[in-house]
């Protein structure tokens, strides 16, 4: 009992210091953890449909788990590998000037391997925040490089994502004097959670404000090869300027349905990049190099995002002509497999939402749909269409199944 009684009094601040495990509160993806529990005991013959599912619905492909066999076979690849194998670097360098023409990244410099976008972001800010410095982060958006600010002490200035601004951030409304104090720009386009894509203009905007605000900006691309209807791959560091003022991480986990494997690339400043690898030095010794290997093949293999984005393409043409059939202002996004969209104000003669995460319980308890919900910028929710169909026709009756459930209830908007 008394050591219990002081290791509760010694946990950071960072985590909730003495309350941490103490407090009660139930956060938002643990809420839907349990209410999808609660609906599947109340209906044990209808499936749950859960279209808030964040990551691929496949394997990564045959090629590509060949080759992490047969080089998993091999003794000279059980070693570290520290800040990665240059095989993998120009495969990056490779991949990014085939798909995205970005034809100036020294793969040695300017190239670096991540054990998932995810350990990149949490890292980047030892680099770079002091106690007081500020972080800017579009919201709602993906969390890291913003918590991992705070505890380093410093700060997180929100920019809403608005539909009315094409759910770009409006970099223009910043005061001067959190400008002077920023360090950090965060970036995520294709966007997690609006599917929104950003354009040349908007990252020349980008380009002109860090350098006159001396920001670093960092763009996070997971999703940035999925992309539909004629929409061609972005990156950031093929505007003129950008590798000037920043870095771009991508992600295998989303393009190449290698969730698992942990594996990416940060490419851009080579100022920058020598600080992560840096930082990146004393937290982990590298990825396994059988897996950069077999990234290394996926990335010179662009046709295999082609095709996975084909998919969600297909589905989400699908989806979102059924969530307009039931009164949605449902729009096709033009990247990422995620669809966002404004929650209705009720249910004629039903109860009426006063938040998105009211709605997105409703669609549990009363559907069995499960989506995300987002109260950030406005009430909306955040379906996904990488939901678990290993042929089409299993598809199609997973979609038949979404317009018979959501047409029981008339919404009213």
């Amino acid at each position: 009992m008394l050591a219990m009684d002081y290791i509760q009094q010694l946990f950071a601040d960072r985590i909730g210091g003495a309350q941490f495990g103490v407090k009660d509160e139930v956060y938002k993806f643990e809420k839907i953890k349990r209410a999808k529990k609660v609906a599947q005991q109340n209906n044990p013959g209808k499936a749950l449909i859960d279209l808030g599912v964040g990551e691929p619905d496949d394997m990564a492909d045959d090629r590509v788990i060949g080759k992490l066999a047969n080089e998993a076979k091999k003794p000279e690849n059980r070693f570290y590998a520290d800040n990665g194998i240059l095989e993998f670097k120009h495969a990056a360098a490779f991949y990014m000037k085939e798909v995205f023409g970005v034809d100036d990244l020294d793969p040695e410099e300017e190239v670096n391997h991540v054990i998932g976008s995810k350990s990149a972001l949490a890292m980047l800010p030892t680099a770079f925040i002091n106690p007081g410095d500020i972080t800017i982060m579009p919201s709602p958006n993906y969390p890291i490089l913003g918590t991992h600010t705070k505890y380093l002490g410093g700060e997180v200035v929100q920019l809403p994502l608005l539909e009315k601004d094409s759910f770009l951030p409006r970099l223009d409304s910043l005061p001067e004097d959190i400008l002077k104090r920023s360090k950090l720009l965060y970036l995520n386009y294709p966007n997690n959670p609006t599917g929104a894509v950003a354009n040349r203009a908007f990252f020349e905007e980008v380009v002109y404000v860090a350098k006159k605000h001396e920001l670093i900006v960092v763009h996070d691309a997971a999703y940035a090869a999925l992309v539909f209807d004629g929409q061609k791959p972005l990156s950031f560091l093929s505007v003129p300027g950008a590798k000037e003022v920043g870095v771009e991480l991508h992600s295998l986990s989303k393009s190449f349905n290698m969730t698992g494997w942990r594996i990416g690339f940060i490419a851009g400043n080579r100022k920058l990049v020598s600080a992560f690898a840096t930082v990146k030095d004393h937290y982990d010794s590298g990825q396994f190099i059988p897996i950069q290997k077999a990234a290394a093949y996926a990335l010179s293999h662009p046709e295999i995002t082609t095709q996975i984005a084909e998919k969600y393409s297909r589905r989400h043409d699908a989806l979102s002509a059924i969530l307009r059939e039931s009164g949605f202002h449902a729009k096709k996004p033009k990247g990422s497999f995620f669809l966002y969209t404004k929650i209705p104000k009720a249910v004629e003669n039903g109860p009426q939402f006063q938040s998105a995460e009211d709605f997105s319980q409703y669609l549990i308890q009363e559907h069995l749909i499960s989506t995300v919900p987002w109260d950030d910028a406005g009430p909306y929710v955040r379906f996904s269409v990488t939901f678990q169909a290993d042929r089409r026709e299993e598809e199609q009756r997973i979609f038949d199944d979404i317009r018979a459930r959501l047409s029981t209830s008339k919404f009213v908007f």
